[in-house]
This record gives structure tokens, C-alpha cells and sequence, in this order.
């Protein structure tokens, strides 16, 4: 579907800052963005309940803009949909589909704000417009013209967008790939310098790890940027990491907290600058992730260059290589050891097979009955020891660790999958994260 030419659009595309593209300042009380996800709106009861609760917010006298996610198991029927007509369907017209979820979402929360007295008015991610540049399907944000949405605002009427998506430079729309709503709300707030992004999920917060696998999982009441980052990168998924990326690049305040209980300013888990926390925590969580696939090139003849004779090929074939570990025995032969995401691991070894000859390898072994457990914190930084406590608590519980990565404030380990819950409570245990037993009451 093809859009209207959109005003602004030369002038916003590359600047490196979407608070660049603000086209006027922010007037009256506390401006919040409140993001809605798809089980928040999963029926037309949640979609009152999310009414009502914007309604609170703007009876405190707060300027509300609302983005939401298509409803639950929606944007999977559409993405089903495209793929049984054609498994290699055309972007643009795979984008026109999917994100008609959000259109009729926006709709129905505008709607029912209406039905409450409220003034309200959807908006689509062309009408704004929020700008992205031409990869439909996982497109990226280039620039948004926020005076459309803060004229709203001023005329005291709640604007309900779309999120997900934007308008590409051909002028159609355009979406940002899978946790892309979460996107949307940080980049509209930092638009309208939104003194605050509220997202609301199933979930009432960040926890220290999974309190699914871990019961004395806590909650967290303020996270870094940093620590939020890593941590959706290799597992947590309250957070879509693009999202919390460009959180810390325009230093825009995020609040996760649930849509299903009653809530206060004070609930959830804020994510912020790390000037903005007083006492420090050594290590704020632990992540897993099952999306790992290990592969081992073995018996390969010990010589410069076999590395970018493995990699360099991956890398064409827009692989992404994770963890990496390399050994060489007494015969003077390499083993190299590195994990891929499950999607690509038969890419993977397409790509081996065919450098087979320049690499000289003698065998290829694959594995997906693996896990990622990662440890993050910004006390790592200033803090010795972390990482032994880490090896020695897999150690004791016969625990081996196949490969490791590390960050600045992170620690990666690669485990056989079926010591996945024994490793996290363990960890989480020696890292005194457990909840104590006064805070449960």
C-alpha cells in the first residue's frame, strides 16, 4: 500500500540523533509515553482496561501518548498468512500485511478512550511520520517529526499510534522486525522529550533472572542502561535490545512494569543512567539462552590465517558469530569451537562445507543441546573475583564449561542444556541475589 509523500521526510533521514528532530518544545505537565503490548491488549475487555488506565493517568493531568502492539497471536496469523502464499514473499507487500494488527489496535484503544470521555486520536506510523530506512521487515528508524504528535498533545487529545511500524523512503510502510513497538514508544518519547517511556507487559518488572526458574528471583527497582542491554542481548526478553539501545543513546527514562495489577509511579523497574543509582549492585542478573548452536571445525593444520578462513566466509553469508574458542594439541592441529543461533546453524554449514578445501579441516561437529548463561553487572568493572566465583559454582556442581565470552560487564559460559536450572540457581545463589525471606512478606 503505497503511502502520501511525507513532509520533512529530506530533511529528518541521517541525522544521529532522533531529539534532533523535534520540531518544538514541550509544554505543560509530565509527558509520558505509555506502551501497551500484545497480551495488554489481547481482547476488547483488555483493550477497556488499558482505556481506563490511560484515563488515570491523563486525570492527573499528565500528556499521555499511547502506543500499541497488535493483539495477541495477531501479527503470527498475518506472518502465517504471507508465508503459506509464498515463503519468499516481497518485503514491501509482507510489511502491508503485518502490520495491519497495530492499525486496528490503535483504532480500537482510540475508540475506547472515546467511549470514557477522553479526546482521542490514532495515528499510524506514515501519518506521524516516523521515518526508517528501505529494509521492510527489520527496518531501522532514521528520523521522526514529533511537532504532528506534541500538536495533539497540546490540544489536550491523546494520540494512540501504531506501533512497529514507519514509512520507508519509497514512500510505503515499513516495519521494524519482531519487539519492534518497543521501539517505536522510545523513539516517540525521545521525539517529544516524553519525561518518561512506561512499557507494560505481562510482567511487573525486571527480575534479578527467570522467577520461573529461579523462586527467589527479586525484582529489581532500577537497572542501568549498560545492564539492561546485556542482558536482553543474550537472553532477558522484557526488553527488545534495540529498544534499550536507543533508551541509553537518547537517555530516555523506561519503566516496565504489568498491565494486569494496580500500579503507582513507584512500581516496576526503571531503567536509567547509572549516575542515576546510588548503591551499586556487583551483578544486577543472570540471563539464559537456548538459542545456540555450537559448531567445532576440527583437526585443522596449525598455520596463519585460519581464522579469517573460517570467519571471513560466515561473514559473507551474513552469519553472526557469538562465542569462540580456540585450542591446539601436541600434533600441532587446531580445533576452533564457536556458537551461531540456531536459524543459522545450517547456513553455517553450507558455508564450512564449501571452504572445506581452503580450510583443510578434518571434521565438522555440530551441537544445539546447548545453553548461554550469562552474568552481567557494571560492578565487574571495579570488582576482581567475579568471574572465578562463577567457574567455581559450575565447578562444584560437575558443572563444565564449554566456551566463554566476556564484556566489560558481562560473563558468558556455554553448558550442555540439561544443567540450564541447576546452573541458574546456583549462580544466582552465590551472587547473593536470592530474595531474602522479609522481603517476600
Amino acid at each position: 500500500m503505497s503511502m502520501p509523500d511525507t513532509p520533512g521526510h529530506d530533511q529528518i533521514r541521517g541525522h544521529e540523533s532522533l531529539s534532533a528532530a523535534i520540531m518544538a518544545g514541550k509544554t505543560g505537565g509530565k509527558t509520558i509515553v505509555m506502551k501497551f503490548g500484545g497480551t495488554s491488549v489481547g481482547d476488547l475487555e483488555r483493550i477497556r482496561a488499558v482505556a481506563k488506565r490511560v484515563k488515570v493517568e491523563h486525570d492527573r493531568g499528565r500528556r499521555v501518548a499511547v502506543v500499541v502492539s497488535a493483539m495477541a497471536g495477531v501479527t503470527n496469523r498475518m506472518v502465517g498468512y504471507c508465508r503459506d502464499l509464498d515463503p519468499l514473499a516481497d518485503p514491501r507487500e509482507y510489511d502491508a500485511v503485518v502490520a495491519a494488527g497495530e492499525q486496528v489496535t490503535s483504532g480500537l484503544v482510540a475508540i475506547a478512550l472515546q467511549a470514557l470521555g477522553v479526546k482521542a486520536r490514532s495515528w499510524q506510523g506514515w501519518q506521524i511520520p516516523l521515518v526508517t530506512d528501505d529494509a521492510h521487515g527489520k527496518a531501522a528508524i532514521e528520523g521522526i517529526d514529533g511537532s504532528t504528535l506534541l500538536a495533539c498533545l497540546d490540544e489536550g487529545v491523546i494520540p494512540v499510534i501504531a506501533g512497529f511500524q514507519g514509512v520507508g523512503p519509497d514512500g510505503r510502510i515499513a516495519t521494524l522486525g519482531r519487539g519492534g513497538s518497543d521501539t517505536s514508544a522510545v523513539a516517540i518519547a525521545a521525539s517529544i522529550n516524553a519525561d518518561q517511556c512506561d512499557i507494560y507487559t505481562d510482567v511487573d518488572g525486571i527480575y534479578t533472572t527467570d522467577p520461573r526458574i529461579v523462586k527467589r528471583a527479586r525484582r529489581l527497582d532500577r537497572i542501568t542502561y549498560e545492564e539492561m542491554l546485556e542482558l536482553a542481548s543474550v537472553g532477558a526478553k522484557v526488553l527488545q535490545t534495540r529498544s534499550v539501545g536507543l533508551a541509553m543513546r537518547e537517555n530516555v527514562r523506561v519503566r516496565v512494569l504489568s498491565s494486569f495489577s494496580d500500579t503507582n509511579d513507584e512500581s516496576g523497574t526503571i531503567v536509567v543512567d547509572e549516575d542515576e543509582i546510588v548503591e551499586k549492585e556487583l551483578v544486577a542478573g543472570i540471563a539464559n539462552s537456548h538459542d545456540e548452536a555450537k559448531i567445532s571445525v576440527r583437526a585443522i593444520p596449525d598455520r596463519p590465517g585460519i581464522a579469517a578462513a573460517i570467519f571471513g566466509p560466515l561473514a559473507v553469508a551474513n552469519i553472526n558469530v557469538d562465542m569462540i574458542v580456540q585450542s591446539t594439541g601436541a600434533d600441532q592441529m587446531t580445533n576452533m569451537t564457536f556458537t551461531v543461533s540456531k536459524g543459522d546453524e545450517a547456513a553455517a554449514c553450507a558455508v564450512l562445507e564449501k571452504a572445506r578445501a581452503d580450510v583443510q579441516y578434518g571434521e565438522l561437529q555440530t551441537s544445539h543441546n546447548v545453553v548461554k548463561i550469562s552474568v552481567v553487572g557494571i560492578g565487574m568493572r571495579s570488582n576482581s573475583g567475579l568471574a572465578a566465583t562463577m567457574f567455581r559454582t559450575l565447578a562444584e556442581r560437575g558443572i563444565n564449561v564449554q566456551v566463554i565470552s566476556t564484556s566489560e560487564i558481562k560473563i558468558s559460559v556455554l553448558i550442555d542444556a540439561e544443567y540450564t536450572e541447576l546452573a541458574m540457581r546456583a549462580l544466582h545463589t552465590a551472587y547473593n541475589l536470592d530474595i531474602q525471606e522479609e522481603q517476600r512478606s
